[in-house]
């Protein structure tokens, strides 16, 4: 047989990065001109020649060392290799992030090197000259940032391939044969990466779960939990210990704790709300003042240290609310029983108990464990009404939500009592610089099926401020109590917005008439508080809405108090919802291990827990954002021949996003899909121009669409261009 030679690379300049590649992955090994030749497969004298050529070169600019005569080794350390993360673009290249650069360095497809998306890597960086974009190779992938994938099989006879709807994820997944499992062609299943050889062009993989058929609903929402590793049940022993945790209230116990029981305390909760983690107390006092005991779930009781049940809380660290369903922290037995705050029932609670004068001001506090029982659950609706009727006659009985029931005399004056002081409370915190974001949220009416049969926008009332203002002041009175000690602890902190992100939406908002103030972060704040009211109600406003929470930094958990910038506070933590979040779980355990007198804890073993929390936070948030996009195409389905109203949400060099006016579903028309000229996009304006009409299509224009295509399993809209709005 004779032996392959491989045609020299065209318009090659050089092979300097190729050579870089090869020694960094063989550090140990020298390497001479034949033997990079081999690996690049090229033995032509041409190339041969540049070789050695490109080996002097390296050598004289320090970049490799001559170990021994005419063979190379790469330099130990070199100021060209960094440690960072990839961020994968949808175009199959990405850009790694290193706090080393200023900008991202982008990574081409062919030098990515078996790298995914987020994975933690080594990168040469080149192309360093000033006014040139740096560029890298992927040398090593040190961590993978997952290694479960969920896509839809193919199967072959002695193989299969699966095949992901993530576009971040450029390859499909190969599967031997005796790794199939029960999988059929075409079921959505979960796989597991178990190799990716050198010279394959996909990774190797295996079959864990079946997840069901394609556009199946449970299939969807069950794949949605995989895709971001996040469980839809509990492990049968976990939920055996659960159900052995003995939740009856003694008398032993409530011996140790301050028994706030005749205390006037009620809930407001959403109307479908299953579980009730904090309450609201009221007592007016002979000096006029009012004692506000703000009680949450007392969940640390139930959830002990060291528990199988408290590691898997800690895992999930975090309920996960999907459109359909929610998948909770804790098993029913605590979450819907024995730690939710139902009427009539006695509970242990954790409380935060302050005296407050009538101008709102705190003038003393209390923390601890308490009793208490709950006299009454109204639905934000509820306590809406009777917010809304004060000046009026209020019924005896209350028929909003469905039920009926009395409402006692003492329950409406402290509804509105309390809600007085929230407003009191909510004027200083916007004062002092907080930004009041109240984005719509899309909600759906969904029949016994889960199937959506209407789209409606769940929007914050006076009711739901009220509740706020005092979790706010608990959560901020609490972290400044243990702050000031000085103490190890869990904040929720915010940054200062990016200044960059700020830049680009100064350009977008310009277009409509608005501006933002730069002058100092307090400008700033208001600046977009003014910004939201001005655009209230406008065709715009969901954009700017949109446009504003990306230029915030992301609210996060550490033991680095930094303050919170959206809540203008300088000290802020969770310790109001338990029963979803294990931080509040971990604030309450620290609180009261600081309030029996305890030394500062472990801040590395915190920071350390904190950054899960975040992380697992992150995931939970964007597994319901899929599941509220699958409800928006699972909707649109059924409304393809109708014409919509929408506006230019995002503007690409592949099309416009629109985003319908009257249920906020988005999709894309592809530039192909405008047939009145040929466009192109104009990056500065934002906007796609007709060649030869001048037409313009931007940001913020009203335009007529109808449903083109609705894919469920990727999530996605494609809708036809109708005509511009007035046409």
């Amino acid at each position: 047989m004779s032996k392959k030679i491989r045609k020299p690379i065209k318009n090659e300049k050089d092979f300097s990065d190729k050579i870089i590649k090869i020694l960094s992955q063989n550090a140990n090994k020298p390497f001479n001109y034949k033997q990079i030749g081999a690996k690049l497969e090229l033995d032509d004298t041409q190339s041969r020649n540049q070789i050695i050529k490109d080996l002097k070169i390296l050598a004289a600019q320090n970049k490799i060392i001559e170990s021994e005569p005419g063979a190379y080794l790469i330099k130990a350390v070199s100021q060209d290799y960094y440690e960072g993360t990839i961020d994968m673009t949808s175009r199959k290249t990405a850009y790694f992030i290193c706090e080393d650069f200023a900008e991202d360095v982008f990574i081409p497809t062919n030098n990515l090197n078996r790298a995914l998306d987020k994975d933690k890597v080594k990168v040469y960086v080149y192309n360093r000259r000033k006014g040139k974009r740096p560029e890298g190779e992927v040398i090593e992938v040190i961590e993978r940032n997952k290694t479960e994938f969920v896509g839809v099989i193919d199967i072959q006879p002695n193989f299969a391939f699966v095949s992901t709807a993530n576009p971040k994820m450029y390859t499909d997944i190969f599967i031997p044969k005796d790794k199939f499992g029960d999988a059929e062609n075409g079921d959505v299943v979960l796989v597991v990466i178990e190799d990716w050889k050198k010279r394959a062009d996909s990774p190797f993989g295996a079959v864990i779960k079946v997840l069901g058929k394609p556009g199946e609903h449970n299939t969807e929402m069950h794949a949605i939990l995989a895709e971001y590793g996040l469980p839809a049940d509990f492990p049968i022993e976990v939920e055996v210990f659960a159900q052995k945790i003995d939740t009856s209230i003694t008398e032993s116990e409530i011996a140790k704790r301050r028994d706030m029981r005749d205390t006037l305390t009620y809930t407001i909760d959403p109307k479908d709300a299953k579980d009730f983690d904090d309450a609201l107390s009221f007592k007016k006092l002979e000096n006029g003042n009012f004692e506000i005991g703000i009680h949450i779930a007392d969940v640390s009781y139930y959830l002990e240290e060291g528990t199988i049940l408290d590691d898997e809380a800690y895992q999930r660290a975090t309920s996960v609310y999907l459109v359909d369903r929610v998948v909770p922290m804790l098993p029913e037995v605590l979450s819907n029983f024995a730690c939710s705050l139902r009427p009539d029932e006695e509970k242990y609670t954790f409380s935060a108990v302050f005296e407050i004068s009538p101008q709102a001001q705190v003038v003393n506090q209390w923390f601890g464990r308490t009793v208490t029982l709950s006299n009454q659950r109204f639905a934000y609706e509820e306590a809406q009404y009777i917010i809304e009727t004060k000046d009026d006659v209020i019924p005896e009985e209350i028929s909003i939500t469905g039920s009926s029931y009395k409402v006692s005399e003492e329950l409406v004056e402290a509804t509105i009592k309390l809600d007085e002081l929230a407003k009191i409370l909510r004027k200083k915190r916007m004062a002092n610089g907080a930004i009041s974001f109240d984005k719509v949220e899309v909600k759906f009416d969904l029949n016994e099926e889960g199937e959506p049969e209407g789209v409606y926008f769940k929007v914050s009332k006076d009711a739901n401020h009220l509740i706020e203002e005092f979790m706010l002041l608990a959560n901020r009175k609490v972290a400044e109590y243990i702050g000031k000690q000085k103490k190890t602890f869990i904040y929720r902190i915010h940054d200062e917005p990016n200044e960059d992100k700020l830049i680009a939406m100064q350009t977008v908002i310009a277009k409509f008439g608005y501006k933002i103030d730069f002058r100092n972060k307090g400008d700033i704040s208001k600046s977009l508080n003014a910004l939201m009211e001005q655009a209230n109600g406008s065709k715009e406003q969901n954009l700017i809405d949109t446009l504003a929470i990306r230029s915030m930094s992301k609210a996060k958990y550490s033991t680095d108090n930094i303050g919170h910038y959206g809540l203008a506070f300088d000290y802020y933590s969770h310790f109001t919802s338990p029963i979803r979040r294990y931080p509040d779980v971990m604030v309450h355990r620290l609180l009261q291990f600081y309030l029996d007198g305890g030394t500062s804890v472990d801040e590395d073993l915190y920071e350390t827990k904190s950054l899960h929390c975040s992380s697992m936070e992150s995931l939970a948030s964007s597994a319901e954002r899929d599941s509220i996009k699958y409800m928006q195409v699972k909707y649109m389905q059924d409304h393809q021949h109708e014409e919509f109203l929408g506006v230019i949400s995002g503007v690409t060099e592949w099309g416009i996003y629109v985003e319908i006016v009257a249920n906020k579903c988005e999709g894309m028309v592809r530039i192909r899909e405008i047939k009145d000229d040929y466009y192109t996009f104009d990056e500065k304006q934002y906007a796609m121009v007709g060649a030869t009409s001048g037409k313009i299509l931007q940001l913020g224009d009203e335009i007529y669409v109808k449903v083109k295509n609705a894919d469920l399993v990727k999530k996605q809209l494609d809708f036809h261009f109708l005509r511009r709005a007035g046409e």
